[in-house]
């Protein structure tokens, strides 16, 4: 069986998730609400609410912060949107965002079928899973010359949640694969600007619109992921089968890795290793922060001078910290901040350099004090986290985004499976 048929028939198969994948699922559910709302008043959101506007067209939809639009254009919209703040989930297994690409997508085509809250969901696990999966079977060059595997991968997940939802036959589904192929886009470059959520938005749009066409008779070159001139072969895919083992019956999803901070996900390990020290800024003579050599390329901005650059600069937010500025608020990766004197003084005593023993998931940090003292610390966001943990550092994120009561209601609404509709209109006010 090839890759195509593999993902088509994973797609469509009956959902033997365990209960402890679906929780988890769940409180990517909630923490991609919170997130998503949260950030419906960034500029980016803005733009593509103007732009959803303007096409105008059916009202299949809602978005973000108001307003309706066709599917595919709500895709577009919320996956750009809760995306924006970058501060949704990761994860390292092929370093992707699963929930921005393919909740969009499963949401409005959910909406737009008037399908039940319980077919979402999970519609949007296994377009996660597949995603993940896919992104592995890619590989880390893939992601290392440049492609955004959240908008690549993400697209093929989006594709198998959308078609899923619309019923497609297995046939129609491997169709829906070989169009999103030809789809499929998004790069690196464009991370540090409103480019990058925008990638998002496109793997959710795109998944939508093969579905869409899949289920309208388009026709399309079968196996185009995998086969000669295919999106792997053309996009330095490394055809990993072992990205495949087990697929329906281990869910490597379970692992993501949920953010703590505001930024780029590269960062955190680093943050996390800095709560371990204890010093005051002013004693700082140098910080060295030792990081996997994939992170040098997509956030070690040495000297940012925007808040949205800041959220991609070890440079800057190890200052923020030891500054006591707090790295989960928004409101702290402003332009102000990366132009304050204090921490532009402390951003050049910042190293960063590469160690290749290091996981994509591992951090150490130095601070060497003007008294000559070396402190050390190190961080795995691999390490275990319990599942209950998990739950409250979720609640207590989602409250900080949007209040108590309204983080509480986000929970019930995902807690109690509610349909796509009443999960729009929540989204939208």
């Amino acid at each position: 069986m090839d890759l195509s048929d593999t993902l088509a028939e994973f797609a469509l198969a009956p959902c033997r998730a365990p209960e402890a994948v679906r929780a988890v699922a769940r409180l990517s559910l909630i923490d991609w609400m919170a997130v998503g709302i949260a950030g419906a008043d960034e500029p980016v959101a803005g733009v593509l609410r103007a732009m959803a506007a303007e096409e105008s067209g059916a009202a299949q939809a809602g978005l973000i912060g108001g307003g309706r639009a066709p599917a595919r254009m709500a895709a577009l919209v919320n996956g750009t949107i809760s995306h924006a703040l970058d501060y949704d989930d990761t994860h390292f297994a092929h370093i992707g965002h699963p929930s921005v690409g393919v909740i969009p997508a499963a949401l409005a085509v959910g909406e737009h079928l008037g399908l039940s809250g319980a077919d979402v969901q999970e519609a949007a696990l296994i377009g996660m899973e597949a995603s993940i999966r896919f992104g592995m079977w890619l590989g880390r060059g893939h992601y290392q010359v440049g492609y955004h595997q959240t908008a690549t991968a993400g697209a093929v997940g989006a594709t198998v949640a959308a078609g899923r939802l619309n019923g497609l036959s297995q046939a129609q589904m491997r169709t829906a694969l070989g169009l999103v192929a030809t789809r499929a886009s998004g790069l690196k470059s464009q991370f540090g600007t409103m480019g990058k959520p925008f990638n998002a938005g496109l793997s959710a749009a795109n998944g939508v619109e093969a579905a869409m066409l899949a289920r309208l008779g388009m026709e399309a070159r079968l196996g185009a992921l995998e086969g000669p001139l295919g999106l792997g072969p053309t996009h330095h895919g490394a055809a990993d089968a072992a990205g495949l083992a087990g697929l329906g019956e281990t869910w490597m999803f379970e692992s993501v890795s949920h953010k703590f901070h505001a930024c780029c996900h590269g960062l955190h390990a680093s943050l996390e290793a800095a709560a371990q020290i204890e010093v005051a800024a002013g004693d700082i003579a140098e910080i060295r922060v030792a990081t996997h050599p994939r992170w040098m390329s997509v956030c070690n901005q040495p000297a940012p001078d925007t808040g949205l650059g800041a959220k991609f600069s070890y440079a800057t937010v190890l200052p923020m910290h030891f500054l006591g500025h707090d790295t989960a608020q928004l409101q702290s990766y402003s332009d102000a901040l990366c132009a304050d004197p204090a921490l532009v003084a402390l951003r050049g005593r910042v190293k960063v350099q590469e160690d290749d023993s290091l996981s994509e998931m591992q951090a150490r940090l130095e601070v060497e004090t003007r008294a000559g003292e070396v402190l050390a610390a190190f961080h795995d966001l691999d390490a275990p986290l319990a599942l209950d943990a998990r739950a409250q550092k979720i609640a207590a994120k989602a409250a900080s985004l949007l209040g108590e009561a309204r983080a509480a209601r986000v929970r019930t609404l995902i807690e109690g499976q509610a349909a796509p509709g009443e999960i729009a209109a929540e989204l939208g006010t």
